[in-house]
């Protein structure tokens, strides 16, 4: 220990390049660095799905997800299960356990679950996803004097456009109701065609639909045959025929039927501001930077703004990637004022230059974090913004006391270097163990089981490492500073 102090403070252009490597690297490294407002965290849920229209809860339960379950039982990794039946859906929730390979366990339970061969026949295709947890960036308000459809319209061409945008791959188009074609054809109408309803249904069913109908060779090569004929506007339908007659003539689906080109009956609607409205979701995934995302899409609202319809407004609402520049700038402010608070109650008691370079310690402690971050696997998030917060109070005790102890014993007549280095000597046990006790409360920080584990491992990693870089600069870039600045 002894010669490691003794050469850094005969050797000061090594101290220098030591604190210019940690400032200058935790500087580059905060301009590339990823923001977000929380750390990427990996879930490991399985979410399964099936729709079951028009049936109760208890007969969704017993029909669908009991069946679910007992078909998945017994699958490896899995760590819980969790069923949800309601009217007319049932939802299984399943939580691997930590270590299972999650696409395996997707590939497991999509075959387990499409070899169910006694679900109801009213149900639909079971949907298997793995969940993915996506963070908001922020939500764009389409609202004004328009009707329902003309407000999808342009939130479904806005949403297509975002998506398309650099850096942007999540967008969604919230609290709209999915479009619907009802049929409503009344009974009486029924038996004076002579046909049922089921006669009805699948005479529709047969006519809209696209088939393949083969190729056909010929001299000039092989031509594909394909008959189109799927309806998606009422009009389409209407012209379907249901019942041809003896004689020849038919009878249309328009004629016999009332054919709403409308939405599903859903108890759904928004405003904002009083008006109707719609809601774009932009989300980041990934390694997306959310001010990255935010910055371009608030350009894309800027441009579009000149050419939406009169009385259209566009707004931007819940902007999560200000509150995250918010937060960054809190500790900026509160750094740069514990900065100036410590500066002066040192200057007060010891000689500024050893106040100066004792408070240096924070920057110099919290710009080496930074540098190290990407290798450690962070990010500037919520969470790290809480770690330089709660430790910019504690990475400048131990500077405090090797300062303290330097400058005194320069004071009662000992030569700068050899007070700089028995100063630092003097107490570095109590303070090496003062500062790794307390690196040693925040370890089980790093060690949170469970999908929790990230979220607490940044926050205690960010303490620990500044501490740790505290620690550093108080034993060998602030000896050499002091023992080379102090006045003889």
């Amino acid at each position: 220990m002894k010669r490691v102090v003794s050469w850094f403070v005969d050797n000061t252009v090594a101290a220098n390049l030591l604190m210019a490597v940690l400032v200058l690297g935790g500087i580059f490294t905060l301009a590339t660095i990823r923001q977000e407002e929380f750390p990427n965290v990996d879930l490991d849920i399985i979410q399964i799905s099936v729709a079951y229209l028009g049936a109760a809860p208890e007969e969704t339960e017993e029909a669908v997800c009991i069946r679910i379950e007992e078909a998945i039982e017994g699958t490896a990794g899995i760590d819980r299960m969790r069923s949800l039946a309601v009217e007319g859906s049932c939802q299984v929730i399943v939580e691997l356990a930590p270590g299972t390979d999650s696409h395996w366990a997707l590939s497991e339970f999509e075959s387990k679950i499409n070899a169910i061969s006694s679900f109801p026949a009213e149900t639909e295709k079971p949907s298997v996803s793995l969940f993915v947890l996506r963070h908001d960036v922020l939500d764009i308000a389409v609202s004004g004097p328009a009707d329902e459809r003309t407000l999808k319209v342009l939130g479904q061409q806005m949403r297509d456009e975002i998506s398309a945008l650099p850096g942007v791959s999540q967008v969604d188009l919230a609290y709209v109701r999915p479009y619907e074609i009802s049929i409503e054809v009344s009974e009486r109408v029924l038996r004076r065609h002579g046909i049922t309803f089921e006669e009805l249904a699948k005479a529709v069913r047969n006519s809209s639909l696209d088939l393949p109908g083969g190729s056909l060779k010929t001299e000039g090569g092989e031509i594909l045959l394909r008959a189109k004929g799927q309806a998606y506007r009422a009009d389409e339908f209407e012209s379907i025929v249901v019942l041809t007659q003896n004689d020849g003539t038919t009878v249309t689906l328009g004629e016999i039927a009332q054919v709403l080109d409308g939405f599903e009956d859903e108890d759904m609607g928004a405003y904002f501001d009083g008006q109707p409205a719609v809601m774009l979701k932009v989300y980041r995934t990934g390694e997306e930077d959310i001010l990255e995302v935010a910055e371009v899409v608030k350009a894309y609202v800027e441009r579009v703004r000149l050419r939406m319809p009169e009385a259209i407004e566009l707004t931007i609402w819940s902007d999560e990637s200000e509150e995250l520049r918010e937060r960054v700038g809190t500790l900026w402010r509160n750094a740069a004022w514990g900065l100036g608070f410590v500066l002066g109650v040192l200057a007060l008691v010891l000689r500024f230059r050893v106040a100066f370079w004792v408070a240096a310690g924070i920057p110099i402690a919290m710009f080496g974090a930074l540098m190290l971050f990407p290798s450690m696997g962070f990010t500037i998030n919520t969470l790290a913004v809480m770690g330089f917060l709660l430790v910019l109070g504690i990475v400048v005790d131990d500077a405090i006391i090797v300062g303290e102890r330097i400058h005194a014993r320069k004071r009662a007549g000992e030569p700068r270097r050899e007070a700089a280095v028995g100063g630092t000597l003097e107490v570095a046990v109590p303070v090496i163990f003062g500062v790794l006790t307390t690196v040693v409360a925040f370890c089980p920080l790093l060690l949170v089981p469970g999908r929790m584990g990230p979220f607490f491992a940044v926050l205690g990693g960010t303490v620990i490492v500044c501490l740790l870089l505290s620690l550093i600069e108080a034993h060998l870039i602030l000896p050499s500073h002091l023992g080379d600045w102090l006045p003889d």
